[in-house]
């Protein structure tokens, strides 16, 4: 099980992702629809802290085309999370990657599940090849294939 989504040691690189209050809804834990804004976060960190990504002016930048998560454990503010980034697939334009939500020290996920970026044009927004400095970024944290 080593290398399963469920498993800290299958993330190439990891950032603190914050719970909110206003996270927790009526049962007492982080709703299921913040999961996706931890995704969006802990992705676009990545491609901007590693890749270089220019959020406000770059020529091409991703569109979310695809996303999916598997939710293991609950979770509720003030839990301290970490995300669990790695890239499962990448294509001309496109890349999915692998996200995992971790609670303190644990190194099961709480929730885990996938991200796909479609790279475009902004202006034109039709695909685009993934930009250079961003590509070798997601190439680094590539996971072993077949897992």
């Amino acid at each position: 099980m080593e290398n399963s989504p469920e498993q800290k040691s299958s993330y190439k690189w990891f950032i603190p992702v914050p719970t909110r209050w206003m996270d927790n809804d009526i049962f007492g834990h982080v709703n299921n629809v913040n999961y996706y804004s931890y995704f969006d976060t802990i992705a676009n960190s990545f491609l901007i802290r590693e890749g270089g990504f220019d959020i406000h002016n770059a020529e091409v930048i991703g569109y979310v085309v695809h996303s999916q998560c598997n939710y293991l454990k609950g979770i509720a503010f003030p839990d301290q999370l970490s995300g669990g980034f790695r890239v499962l697939k990448i294509g001309n334009s496109s890349v999915t990657y692998g996200i995992g939500i971790f609670r303190g020290d644990e190194e099961t996920a709480s929730a885990h599940g996938t991200f796909t970026h479609v790279f475009v044009n902004r202006e034109s927004e039709r695909p685009s090849p993934i930009p250079a400095p961003i590509r070798a970024a997601l190439e680094r944290v590539l996971a072993e294939a077949a897992e």
